[in-house]
């Protein structure tokens, strides 16, 4: 089987399982983003996912973010979805057309004066997981006083909600938790529409609780080889 097929294979076989889990939840298959992770595949894969149709790629790492949406069609629609650096900030205002993990007051005045009056689109991270230091993200009680400073210090006005489920709760109980929480936060700040939640072992249950976007990698491209 060439890497063509394989991919077209695992691509049917997850927007199949989309179009379930919508079906089963009652909700509308193409109201769910699906955004294919490339993060450490080449950039030919990349390019055969494009002429299969996939139109929103996610990257963790600004330099290959950077150096793909170069080398790719200019209607891929990029998403930057790792931890943010201060220092990376203008490099990403240049490639990605919607950061999934702002949780910074800083990183929100550094990315308002990079993007100069560019329109890109923000989630906020929820952090489930506080006492993890390695885990970025805002905690669901500072949601609202984050949210307000956003508003007030800024032009952002983020568009949803993302997490990454811990892997020791049911992802579906903790992707409830975050849908409960934009529908409490939406009556203040209504931009909050979507939210950014599952992966590859988890997308059904984000599609059950209420996702608008899931980020899937290896479901379509296998196991990462991660550099040393």
């Amino acid at each position: 089987m060439s890497r063509a097929e394989e991919l077209k294979a695992n691509l049917e076989d997850v927007r199949a399982k989309i179009e379930k889990a919508a079906d089963k939840a009652g909700r509308v298959p193409s109201d769910i983003n699906l955004i294919v992770v490339t993060k450490t595949f080449p950039t030919s894969d990349a390019q055969i996912l494009y002429d299969l149709g996939v139109r929103a790629m996610g990257e963790n790492r600004d330099d290959e973010g950077a150096s793909k949406s170069e080398q790719l069609p200019s209607d891929l629609e990029w998403h930057f979805q790792g931890q943010i650096q201060s220092r990376k900030i203008k490099s990403i205002s240049g490639w990605a057309d919607v950061v999934h993990s702002l949780d910074s007051i800083s990183h929100a005045n550094k990315f308002d004066a990079a993007l100069e009056g560019k329109t890109s689109r923000f989630f906020v991270q929820v952090n489930l997981e506080p006492e993890r230091r390695d885990r970025g993200g805002v905690g669901i009680a500072d949601l609202e006083p984050f949210l307000s400073e956003i508003y007030a210090s800024t032009q952002i006005r983020p568009v949803g909600l993302m997490t990454v489920a811990p892997i020791e709760v049911d992802p579906s109980a903790a992707f409830h938790l975050v849908k409960e929480a934009q529908e409490k936060l939406f009556v203040s700040f209504p931009s909050l529409v979507n939210l950014s939640m599952g992966m590859s072992g988890d997308f059904e249950a984000a599609i059950s609780a209420g996702a608008t976007h899931i980020r899937v990698g290896s479901s379509i491209l296998g196991s990462r080889g991660y550099p040393a």
